[in-house]
């Protein structure tokens, strides 16, 4: 018999649920989305409760819940590490004691609470930090055997792990532990650089492609022993997250030329100087990584998840150098993500479920679309019970048609389609979507629309069948996790003083390819890849801008504003795109116009709630 089984990710960051049918997954989301607080840590209830609300079955039902980390190992860990660090931890000791004995220890007692039950099997399951990381990767994947790398911050002891996947089984080999991690080296710089941990690594390595890696030897020499197999060590003296609430030590600032960069202050040359050398130094490392794992395992495939994972640049130079003839990387790449490794697991290696047949070249993700779907009659009633004016256009291809001319007049669209993306990435289902021939659509949509900062890049969705029209890029792309060049028939030279300068915003808004609303500064693009399969509506966008424009690619980015989760429901899409200036909401088959709805009176100050992320 088939069993159902529950993983639930908590307690650090970015909170999920999972729910697995043997090698099917039913549904997976994270808190944040239902809770509406970014990276929500909490116990993730609105999360399980969709999951099985998705899967139909009761509590009683499930066979097994599992959780994705070792509370035991991550507290011997910090024990370990206070001690070495002795008095000076002190305060580092209370807080992680909150975090891991307050809550990790006794996740039995929150899944009791919030199921009244623990399932057939009458008690919880645990599995370790990577090896939830590796099923998460391998089991979804179109692969029958694959090398695994797992790598973030830290997971229990492990931050960076080594293994193989072959049939239902996984097998991790070599292990890379704590303190010394490249997640936490990442991280360091992102907090050095003035963003938040945890949340802010995705805007250093959007600001990387503006700089020079002039730091990358200093990196290597002081900061970080490099083996020739990917293996490494930190120089714990520059680095102050052993015994203190804070990244870096006073060596660390004293190295690289000054204190960290307050957050919300002017980004300098440095800045973007020091994140495109910890992206060179997080690259190499990966690539050497990878070239050992093929040597181990001789797979042709690999397979990745962890925090660093979601490095679209490594991502792509790994495709490029073809250590692997193919490349795999969980959507949900981040403790998220977790929750459904941990449930895929128990599935294969606690019940023995045996792994679907793929077909070639298709994964078990789903495209990710594992969240929650509104049907029309839901956002009719949402719509109707506000007066809220609105058109409705039932025939797919008409509204397809009537969005892609939206784009195409230079319009912004809020696209709200089928079930929610579980993981970082919007894919088409909750997106704002832009003209990516725009040469102001890049600063419009950063400043007015997400109200965040205006050098942040977009991502470009594409039809598959074109991608190499436009990107030089080998194969597909579907959960915009790589970053490939733009092909260069398609890009305009930039004036080499400019690059060079300090004004961010001028740099910005100078053309880079005849789609610079994409195109980065280095002539690079983060590309999703969109097929008629998995999400037909963004698909049939896509085409009738074709058709339109003779352009089948869009601006693409998470429907979402500054500091707040990606939406969710109607109504919450709705208040976004009213605190906005998009043009056009695509409510399932309703199209909602701006200028045609009264005006819109807000419940609270959601700046300030929000906050900056």
């Amino acid at each position: 018999m088939t069993k159902t089984v529950l993983g639930i990710s908590a307690f650090y960051h970015d909170s999920a649920a999972a729910l697995v049918r043997g090698d099917e997954i039913v549904a997976a989301a994270q808190e944040e989305r239902f809770s509406r607080k970014r990276h929500d840590p909490r116990f993730p209830r609105g999360a399980i409760d969709y999951c099985l609300e998705e899967s139909f079955i009761e509590p009683s039902e499930l066979d097994a819940v599992v959780f994705y980390d070792n509370p035991l190992l991550s507290w011997d860990r910090v024990l370990q590490s206070c001690m070495v660090a002795g008095a000076r931890s002190e305060d580092l000791f209370v807080k992680a004691a909150r975090s891991v004995l307050g809550a990790k220890l006794f996740v039995e007692e929150h899944v009791k609470r919030a199921l009244g039950t623990l399932g057939r099997e009458g008690k919880l399951l645990f599995t370790d930090h990577h090896m939830a990381h590796a099923a998460s990767a391998f089991f979804p994947s179109p692969f029958e055997d694959a090398a695994i790398l797992t790598l973030d911050g830290v997971g229990e002891w492990s931050t960076t792990s080594v293994g193989h996947g072959a049939g239902a089984r996984i097998e991790l080999t070599h292990e890379i532990n704590y303190p010394h991690s490249l997640g936490l080296l990442y991280s360091a710089f992102t907090y050095y650089c003035g963003f938040k941990v945890n949340s802010g690594e995705y805007k250093l390595m959007g600001l990387a492609p503006y700089g020079t890696p002039r730091y990358a030897d200093l990196i290597r020499e002081k900061l970080i022993d490099i083996r020739e197999d990917g293996s490494y060590r930190l120089d714990m003296s520059y680095f102050a997250y052993l015994d203190r609430p804070v990244m870096v030590a006073e060596r660390f600032a004293e190295l690289l030329g000054g204190p960290p960069r307050e957050p919300e202050a002017r980004i300098t040359r440095r800045e973007m100087d020091l994140a495109a050398s910890i992206q060179a130094v997080t690259t190499e490392i990966v690539l050497k990584i990878a070239r050992q794992a093929k040597r181990e395992t001789g797979s042709r495939n690999v397979v990745l998840a962890g925090g660093v994972a979601l490095n679209c640049v490594a991502n792509g130079a790994l495709l490029r150098e073809r250590i692997f003839d193919e490349i795999w990387i969980q959507p949900a790449a981040g403790d998220a993500g977790g929750a459904l490794g941990a449930a895929l697991l128990v599935a294969h290696d606690y019940y023995a479920e045996p792994r679907a047949r793929r077909a070639a070249g298709k994964d078990g993700q789903r495209g990710s679309y594992l969240g929650p779907e509104f049907p029309p009659e839901q956002v009719i009633a949402f719509l109707e019970r506000n007066d809220y004016p609105y058109e409705r256009v039932t025939e797919p291809i008409e509204r397809a048609r009537r969005i892609a001319q939206a784009i195409a007049d230079g319009k912004v669209v809020g696209h709200f389609a089928g079930r929610m993306e579980f993981g970082p990435r919007s894919l088409g289902a909750r997106s704002i979507l832009a003209d990516a021939r725009s040469p102001d659509a890049q600063s419009k949509v950063n400043l007015k629309i997400k109200y965040r900062e205006s050098f942040r890049p977009f991502a470009p969705a594409v039809l598959s069948e074109d991608a190499a029209s436009y990107f030089e890029l080998a194969g597909e792309s579907p959960y915009m996790l790589i970053i490939a060049p733009v092909r260069a028939e398609r890009c305009i030279p930039m004036d080499a003083r400019l690059a060079a300068g300090e004004d961010m915003l001028a740099i910005v808004n100078a053309p880079r390819s005849d789609l610079p609303a994409i195109t980065h500064v280095d002539y690079s693009a983060r590309i999703q890849t969109v097929d008629a399969e998995t999400l037909p509506e963004f698909h049939d966008v896509l085409a009738e801008l074709k058709r339109i424009a003779g352009v089948s690619v869009v601006v693409n980015t998470s429907f979402n504003v500054r500091g707040e989760p990606i939406v969710c429901t109607p109504k919450v899409a709705y208040t976004c795109f009213m605190r906005t200036e998009m043009d056009l909401l695509a409510l399932g088959d309703c199209l909602v116009w701006k200028d045609a709805q009264p005006a819109f009176q807000d419940e609270r100050d959601w700046k300030a709630e929000y906050g900056n992320d």
